[in-house]
């Protein structure tokens, strides 16, 4: 392994335990590909939101936020365009946008979402946050299934509903940490629905947990509508591939199972899956990845429709 794969596996064993996990079971050299793909997404999202790896914040994050973007666009364009880098980060996008025929626009609909962070957009609808899960989450699933070798544009839709699933949920599991932030994600609609807040500030005041929680639990559902339409993608990759997706799936979807067991409870800690019980889920995942080919065909009619 060369120090660009091995950057970029370090990175996704670092950021992601769940995603460290699930690839472990791609052929090497796809697991190399998706590792260094992870590590340009997570190297550009801490650069926006002033962490490391999805962790910790410092407090004036938002001062600079739009230089920083740019100077993201910059590197990613320039190596995009063949431009010579020894940032391990570029140079790792490059070559997994070169290997794979990944259509250019994908990560700058990825730098896209970023810049609607950048410019602290308000969600109010679900299409709102349907939009942005897809810049932020829904484009990565469509980069990663071209490194599996999909092309077509209905399995590819289906690979940006997993996600979508996944950023919803991470979005529900966040709401307390990114209220700490000053930051709102799970859309107006639903929050009012439920009889919840819809500032930061208010959010933080335990009284109003339940009605948070209930709206998050609504995001859920409809989270849970794009897992089950992931899943007719999975049929069309092999059975490494389809394992690892169904691991991922397995596991992230467990995230959103414990903040509804949980209750508003449940976001006074780390909501998520042991390691043992990670292990358990991919382990799991075995057998849907099996039966791939048996899964019913489901509607994506009033599903978010990719740009």
């Amino acid at each position: 392994m060369d120090s660009v794969a091995a950057h970029g596996n370090a990175s996704i064993k670092k950021g992601s335990k769940s995603f460290a996990l699930a690839s472990r079971v791609l052929p090497p050299a796809l697991r190399d590909d998706a590792a260094m793909l992870y590590a340009w997404c997570r190297y550009c999202d801490d650069v926006i939101d002033g962490q490391e790896m999805g962790h910790g914040q410092i407090e004036d994050y938002k001062i600079g936020q739009g230089a920083r973007l740019e100077m993201l666009r910059i590197k990613t364009r320039a190596a995009l365009n063949g431009e010579p880098t020894e940032d391990p980060v570029f140079k790792g996008l490059a070559r997994v946008v070169k290997t794979h025929e990944i259509d250019h626009r994908h990560p700058f609909d990825l730098l896209k979402g970023f810049e609607m962070d950048a410019e602290a957009r308000v969600y109010k609808s679900v299409d709102d946050i349907l939009d942005y899960s897809y810049h932020v989450a829904g484009v990565v699933g469509v980069m990663m299934a071209n490194i599996m070798g999909v092309r077509d544009a209905a399995t590819l839709d289906r690979a940006s509903d997993l996600g979508l699933a996944f950023q919803l949920t991470n979005i529900a599991r966040d709401v307390i940490d990114d209220a700490k932030a000053d930051r709102v994600f799970v859309p107006q609609d639903l929050l009012l629905g439920a009889g919840a807040p819809v500032n930061a500030g208010d959010q933080l005041d335990r009284a109003n947990w339940p009605a948070l929680h209930k709206a998050a639990c609504a995001q859920l559902d409809i989270a849970e509508k794009y897992y089950a339409s992931a899943k007719v993608g999975i049929k069309e990759l092999d059975f490494r591939c389809a394992w690892a997706i169904s691991a991922a799936l397995k596991v992230y979807r467990e995230i959103g199972e414990k903040l509804r067991e949980g209750g508003p409870e449940a976001w006074e800690g780390r909501v998520g899956a042991s390691g043992k019980r990670k292990v358990a889920l991919a382990l799991g995942a075995v057998g849907p990845a099996l039966r791939r080919k048996s899964v019913g065909m489901t509607s994506r009619d009033g599903f978010y429709e990719r740009p």
